[in-house]
């Protein structure tokens, strides 16, 4: 029986730098379109992420994609793909 390599079960994101200030690091600002558990409006979301980007690459108004990782610092959980 042939065995399958695992798929991965981390989270990928898409979203847009807003800061390349850090060493390695950017900040990624991921919009979710909710919906409201009791009022049924739908709202806009923004969660504002840290993820690491060695050599600092990517610049500010970017579109990214980020995959969940084990933690890199207290905040950094995603790296940039």
């Amino acid at each position: 029986m042939p065995t399958e390599p695992k798929k991965s079960k981390a989270r990928i994101l898409t979203g847009k730098v807003v800061s390349t200030k850090m060493k390695d690091t950017i900040v990624v600002e991921v919009n979710r379109f909710v919906q409201h558990p009791k009022y049924r409006k739908y709202i806009n979301h923004t969660t504002r992420l840290k993820a690491h980007d060695a050599g600092n690459t990517k610049v500010e108004g970017e579109k990214v994609s980020i995959v969940e990782c084990a933690p890199i610092s207290k905040q950094k959980h995603f790296k940039v793909i």
